[in-house]
C-alpha cells in the first residue's frame, strides 16, 4: 500500500510538473519563429571554420593551457574578433586565480571573457540576457593536446553567431527607436551575451576543485554582483534568461539528448530549427538521426542526473540551463586525435547556423535577418509591440 501510494504521489507531482513546464512553454513562446527566408539568410561559416586557414577557427587550433602563452593568444584572437569587426558589443574579462593538484602552490591564472550587446537605450540592470557559452581552455595533459571539439569549435561556432547577428540586432533597435518604441517597456529589453570561460578542464582528475575553475569564480561573482536597487534584476546571474553551453561539437552523427525538464521546450525550439533548416536544404551534413532527436521526450524519462560541465555552478543558483553536448561522446574524446583534421566541417557548419537561427528567433530577429525594407522592420516591430 504504502508504495503505491507512494508512486500514486510521484506521478501527480510529475503531472504537475508537465502542466507549469506547459504553462512556461506556451508564455516563452510567444515570440515569432523565424520565417523561411530568415532561415535561408542565415550564413554559413564553412571558410572560417578552415583548420589550415579559416579566420576564425584555425587559430584557435593549439594548445590553450591555462596561464601559457597559447591561452594568452587566443584571448587575443577573440578580442581582435570582436573590435575589429564588431565594435558595438563590450568587452569584459573576469580575471581570478587558484592553485590546482599538477601546479603545487603556483596560482595559475584564469581569465574569462565576456562580450555583450544591449539596446542602446537600455541599463545593464534592465537587460534580460541570452548567454551563449563555451570553454576555451584545453587539457593540461597530454601535452600538445589541442581539444578541437573541446572546445576550439564551439568557440568558432560562437563567434560566427555573433557576426551573424550583428546587423539584425543593430536595425532593430534603429527602427524601435524611429518608431517610438524603444525604451517604453512595452517587451521585455532583450540582449545577448558570448562567455568565453576558461578552466574547465581538470588538471589531473575531475573533482568538485580540480575543473571549472573559470565558471566556478565567474558564477559566484555574478550572483553577489548587486545591480542598483531600481533595476529590473538582481543580479549578473538574475539577468540570464538561458544559459546556452556548446560542448564536443565537430563530430559525426552527433547525438544529443535533452537533458533538463525545464529547458525542454528551448531544446524543442532549437530541435525544430534543425529539422526545419533540413527540408529547406540549408545543412549539409547527412546524419544519421537529427542532431537533437530527443523533442517528444516524456517528462517521466527525465532524470536528476547530468553531465558535469561548466553550466553547473550556474545551475545550481537557478540559472535555466540548455545544454548542447552530444552523448556519447565523440571518439576522440580527451586524446591526442582531438584535433582540426578529425573534425567534420559540415557538421560544425551546420550546428553554426542551427545556433545561429536559435539565437535570432530568441531575440526577435525574423524581420530583419532577411533585411526587408526599412518600414517593414519599423511597422514589424510596432506590431509585435502592440500585441
Amino acid at each position: 500500500m504504502m508504495r503505491d501510494m507512494s508512486a500514486s504521489v510521484q506521478w501527480m507531482r510529475i503531472g504537475y510538473i508537465a502542466l507549469l513546464v506547459f504553462l512556461l512553454s506556451a508564455t516563452v513562446f510567444a515570440y515569432d519563429e523565424l520565417s523561411d527566408d530568415a532561415l535561408r539568410s542565415i550564413p554559413s561559416g564553412a571558410d572560417d571554420f578552415d583548420v589550415k586557414n579559416g579566420s576564425l577557427l584555425s587559430p584557435i587550433l593549439i594548445p590553450r593551457v591555462p596561464g601559457t602563452p597559447g591561452s594568452v593568444a587566443t584571448q587575443r584572437h577573440f578580442a581582435d574578433f570582436f573590435s575589429r569587426h564588431l565594435p558595438k558589443w563590450k568587452l569584459d574579462r573576469h580575471h581570478t586565480t587558484a592553485k590546482t593538484p599538477a601546479t603545487g602552490d603556483t596560482d595559475v591564472p584564469f581569465v574569462n571573457l565576456i562580450f555583450s550587446r544591449d539596446p542602446p537605450w537600455a541599463q545593464a540592470g534592465d537587460v534580460r540576457r541570452l548567454t551563449l557559452v563555451a570553454h576555451y581552455d584545453s587539457l593540461y595533459r597530454p601535452e600538445g593536446f589541442i581539444g578541437a571539439t573541446d572546445s576550439a569549435a564551439p568557440c568558432a561556432v560562437l563567434m560566427h553567431v555573433a557576426r551573424s547577428i550583428d546587423d539584425a540586432l543593430t536595425r532593430k533597435w534603429k527602427a524601435m527607436e524611429a518608431s517610438g518604441d524603444a525604451g517604453m517597456g512595452l517587451e521585455e529589453e532583450t540582449g545577448v551575451q558570448i562567455v568565453f570561460l576558461d578552466g574547465e578542464e581538470a588538471w589531473v582528475s575531475w573533482t568538485a576543485t580540480d575543473s571549472l575553475y573559470g565558471a566556478r569564480a565567474l558564477a559566484e561573482s555574478w550572483d553577489s554582483e548587486l545591480h542598483p536597487a531600481a533595476s529590473a534584476y538582481r543580479t549578473p546571474l538574475d539577468s540570464i534568461s538561458l544559459f546556452l553551453l556548446l560542448d564536443l561539437l565537430g563530430d559525426t552523427n552527433p547525438h544529443v539528448p535533452s537533458y533538463f525538464l525545464r529547458s525542454h521546450w528551448a531544446y524543442q525550439g532549437m530541435a525544430k530549427i534543425e529539422g526545419r533548416m533540413r527540408k529547406l536544404g540549408l545543412l549539409k551534413s547527412k546524419p544519421q538521426n537529427p542532431f537533437l532527436p530527443e523533442s517528444e521526450k516524456q517528462v517521466s524519462k527525465f532524470s536528476q542526473a547530468y553531465i558535469q560541465d561548466d553550466h553547473v555552478p550556474f545551475m545550481v543558483r537557478g540559472v535555466n540551463v540548455l545544454h548542447i553536448i552530444p552523448t556519447p561522446f565523440p571518439d576522440t574524446w580527451h586524446t591526442m586525435d582531438d584535433d582540426g583534421e578529425h573534425l567534420d566541417i559540415e557538421t560544425l557548419d551546420d550546428w553554426a547556423k542551427i545556433v545561429t537561427a536559435f539565437a535570432a528567433e530568441w531575440l526577435g530577429l525574423d524581420a530583419f535577418m532577411s533585411q526587408p525594407s526599412t518600414e517593414g522592420k519599423r511597422d514589424a516591430v510596432r506590431d509585435r509591440s502592440e500585441l
